[in-house]
């Protein structure tokens, strides 16, 4: 319950991927870990811990072996969701009302956004005296926009248009020319000041636990931030090994396919390994030969049993909240799971007596993907897709298991001090700190 309850308190301070990034800084930071540049060469030293930051979205933490690099243990998740992304000249204004003009960020269960009190929050881009430019973070933090359903007996919207039904109104006629200077009061900056923006909208409904048993707990965000959260707090509960260095990655723009310099598909991760390789004067060969010795999880939310629709489950794997880490599977490879990252995964759960479950989609049924496949196509290692199970995957408000963040946390924390051994011949070991 403390994880959860923790995890509640994160999502709330954390309305977009800028202010996820940089809460996991600020906590980073406090536990002794050190800030690196990526425009600069850094010694590293042995035993020592260090992040970086990518676009202000993104972040990868990692905690150097104190004697030889053996290998890397990486968790990967996002720090995402889906959304709205207010465009640029956003105000549309009539007599009568103003609204705000944006569009939709990833898939989503549209109709769910309607009738909540909605909020702006991400990353400004502002003029310095000096003649730079520098980025702020902006968070409105008040009920300040709304999506109004309408009334069914005037229609029974079935199929939203997000250029008419989804358009948040901010406020009456007066509110003409208002809604940057509302960021920039937010921001506390100078409105003139403001030379470019990404804002998006997020729900302001708080999270709470709920059930006869407190067994269950509705948040925004929980897509991926969950995830996040556990694979971050299990990382700072962790030392440095001997020969491992731990990584944890929080990437952005999974929801919209992670093409992007801070995503999967982009280089960040490869980048970040090789400099600790280099940083130890080892050479490309080096590089690969540590890739080998390595595993990552790909840890983004999983599908519970629906309790109205049990029919849209696999008929032999039923994950259940509070049942345990689900380890996900998918024939199509939209997964990057197989036997070796399978058996391996589940060693550490044993190792840190946590209950595993099983996902696959029912085979005439589609499903996601995520970050892991897409990460492996710039630093190929064994990987291990995973994720907590929870209820109403893209809405603007889910709900998972209480029991189940610290499963994660209990999982990653065996994860992140083992080590992985490779033979010729397909044989491999894990060994525990």
């Amino acid at each position: 319950m403390k994880y959860t309850e923790n995890l509640i308190k994160f999502i709330e301070n954390s309305p977009s991927p800028f202010h996820v990034c940089d809460n996991l800084a600020k906590a980073l930071t406090e536990a002794g870990y050190t800030e690196l540049c990526e425009a600069e060469n850094t010694a590293l030293e042995a035993g020592k811990g260090y992040f970086v930051r990518r676009n202000a979205s993104s972040v990868i933490a990692f905690r150097m072996p104190k004697s030889t690099l053996g290998g890397f243990m990486i968790c990967a998740s996002h720090s995402d969701s889906p959304t709205f992304k207010i465009k640029d000249n956003a105000e549309l204004t009539s007599p009568m009302y103003v609204r705000i003009n944006a569009e939709p960020y990833g898939g989503m269960i549209q109709g769910a956004w309607l009738d909540r009190p909605l909020s702006v929050a991400g990353k400004l881009l502002v003029r310095t005296e000096d003649g730079k430019m520098k980025t702020v973070l902006a968070n409105v933090d008040k009920n300040c926009l709304m999506m109004p359903n309408v009334a069914p007996h005037m229609a029974r919207i079935k199929d939203y248009n997000p250029a008419c039904d989804l358009v948040p109104l901010f406020g009456n006629g007066n509110a003409k020319d208002t809604f940057y200077q509302t960021v920039a009061d937010a921001a506390g900056v100078n409105k003139d000041d403001i030379l470019s923006a990404d804002l998006f909208l997020y729900n302001r409904d708080r999270g709470y636990v709920w059930g006869p048993e407190n067994e269950f707990f509705s948040c925004p965000k929980l897509d991926d931030l969950q995830c996040a959260y556990a694979s971050m707090t299990a990382f700072l509960e962790c030392e440095a090994t001997d020969h491992t260095a731990a990584v944890c990655a929080v990437l952005d723009n999974e929801e919209v396919g992670s093409q992007t310099k801070q995503g999967a598909a982009g280089l960040f991760l490869s980048d970040v390994l090789h400099r600790i390789v280099f940083s130890l004067g080892g050479t490309e060969s080096d590089y690969m030969a540590a890739v080998a010795r390595s595993m990552m999880v790909s840890a983004d939310n999983a599908h519970a049993v629906h309790p109205n629709h049990g029919e849209y489950a696999d008929p032999t794997h039923k994950p259940e909240m509070n049942g345990g880490i689900v380890i996900k599977h998918n024939a199509s490879q939209r997964y990057t799971t197989d036997a070796i990252s399978a058996a391996l995964f589940e060693a550490v759960c044993k190792q840190a007596d946590v209950p595993v479950q099983h996902f696959y989609n029912r085979s005439d049924m589609g499903g996601g993907s995520t970050l892991g496949n897409i990460a492996n196509t710039q630093v190929s290692l064994n990987t291990v897709d995973i994720g907590l199970p929870q209820l109403a995957m893209h809405s603007p408000f889910e709900t998972a298991g209480t029991k189940d963040t610290g499963y994660l946390v209990g999982a990653l924390r065996v994860f992140y001090g083992a080590q992985i051994s490779v033979e010729v011949g397909g044989t491999f070991g894990v060994t525990f700190a």
